[in-house]
C-alpha cells in the first residue's frame, strides 16, 4: 500500500530527541512535547528502539497508549535489539556514537535476522503500550559498517527482516514496511530487487536544503518510477536549519554555517522563516509523502505547523535556485 494512503497528513513527529538526543530531557518536558503534537493535530508518530535504548518509545507510549488506537499512525524500526543488561563497553555507533549518551544504559545488538526482527517488534509493542504497529522501518543498514561488511548486513536484512515484514504486511498485521536510513545506497539496492518489495522509505538528512544532490541523481527517480513513497526525516539537517548547531549529528563545520547564513539572509529578505523554507522544500518532491521533524519542547511543534502552512512567495524559490543554493533538478513548491 502506498504511504500516501496510510499517513494522515504531511507533517509527522519524529521522536529521536525524546531518547535524550544531545541532552538529558526531563520526563515532563518530553511528555508535554508529545501532548503538544497531539493538540496541534499531528497524527503520525515515528520512533525506534535505538532512540535512547528504548527511552523514546517508552515516553511516546505513555501518551499514545491513552489515545484511541485507530486515531493515529505509528511507525517504529527494527535492526537494533535492546537488552536488559547494561552496556559494559563504549558502544560503537559510528557517526551516531555520541547521540544518545544521555539515554538508557542498556546494551543494544545490531541484528536484522528473522529472530531479531520478531523480538524487536514484540519489545517495541511492550514499550509503546499498544497492540499493533502501522509501519515498520528496517533501521540503519550500512550505518555503522564499512566496505563489504554493510553488504553482508544488507543480505542478513534481505533474508531476515525484509521477509518477516513482508509476511506481516501480507497477513494484515502491519500496513506497510520499508527502510529507515540516512544513506541512499541501501534503498537503491532494495528497489533494484525483484522481491521483497517495500512500500516506502524514511530517508533522514538526505533530502534537505543542505543535502539533496545525491538523492536526486538516482534514488528519487527510481522511487518515482516504482511509485514508492518517501518520508523525509531530519528536514532541518540535525537542527542547523532550525537555529541549532548540529549537522549530520556533529557540530556543523564552517562551510555549512556559511551556507546556512546565506539561506537565512535570503529568507529574512523575503520575510519568511527558514524552517518554512526547509520543510516546504523537502515536501515539494513528488515522492515526498510526509516529513517528521523532531522536537523536545512543546513550542517547537507549533513552529513546525506554522512552517508547513506559511506562505512562501514564488520569487523566493526562484532566487534560491538562481543563487545556486538548490539543485537545478530539485522540484520546487507549486507556483515557483
Amino acid at each position: 500500500m502506498a504511504l500516501t494512503g496510510i499517513l494522515p497528513g504531511r507533517l509527522g513527529f519524529g521522536t529521536a530527541p525524546l531518547g535524550n538526543m544531545f541532552r538529558a530531557i526531563p520526563d515532563e518536558e518530553a511528555l508535554a512535547t508529545v501532548e503538544a503534537a497531539w493538540d496541534q493535530g499531528i497524527r503520525y508518530y515515528d520512533t525506534a528502539p535505538f532512540y535512547g535504548a528504548g527511552l523514546a518509545e517508552a515516553r511516546l507510549g505513555q501518551v499514545l497508549s491513552t489515545k484511541p488506537r485507530d486515531s493515529y499512525v505509528l511507525s517504529t524500526k527494527v535492526g537494533r535489539v535492546v537488552l536488559d543488561e547494561p552496556e559494559s563497553d563504549v558502544p560503537d555507533f559510528g557517526e551516531k556514537g555520541g547521540l544518545f549518551e544521555h539515554g538508557r544504559p542498556n546494551k543494544m545488538l545490531h541484528e536484522w535476522t528473522t529472530a531479531a526482527t520478531e523480538r524487536s517488534i514484540e519489545d517495541s509493542l511492550k514499550r509503546l503500550g499498544v497492540d499493533r504497529l502501522d509501519i515498520v522501518w528496517v533501521h540503519d543498514i550500512a550505518q555503522d559498517f564499512h566496505g563489504d561488511q554493510w553488504l553482508q548486513k544488507f543480505e542478513e536484512a534481505r533474508t531476515g527482516a525484509f521477509r518477516v515484514l513482508t509476511r506481516l504486511r501480507d497477513e494484515g498485521v502491519i500496513k506497510a514496511w520499508g527502510l529507515g536510513v540516512n544513506r541512499t545506497e541501501p534503498i537503491e539496492l532494495t528497489l533494484a530487487l525483484e522481491e521483497p518489495r517495500p512500500d516506502g522509505f524514511l530517508l533522514a538528512g538526505r533530502y534537505t536544503l543542505l543535502d539533496h544532490e545525491h538523492a536526486l541523481q538516482r534514488l528519487l527517480p527510481m522511487a518515482q518510477e516504482q511509485n514508492v513513497d518517501m518520508v523525509v526525516g531530519g528536514p532541518y539537517s540535525s537542527g542547523v536549519l532550525a537555529g541549532g548547531t548540529h549537522f549530520e549529528y556533529q557540530q556543523a563545520p564552517p562551510e555549512i554555517i556559511e551556507r546556512v547564513n546565506k539561506l537565512k539572509a535570503l529568507t529574512e529578505r523575503y520575510g519568511i522563516g527558514i524552517k518554512a523554507a526547509a520543510l516546504q522544500f523537502s515536501l515539494a518532491h513528488p515522492v515526498s509523502a510526509a516529513a517528521v521533524p523532531g522536537a523536545t519542547r512543546p513550542s517547537r511543534i507549533a513552529e513546525d505547523v506554522a512552517a508547513l502552512n506559511e506562505t512562501v512567495p514564488a520569487a523566493f524559490w526562484q532566487e534560491l535556485r538562481a543563487q545556486g543554493l538548490v539543485s537545478p533538478a530539485a522540484p520546487l513548491p507549486d507556483g515557483a
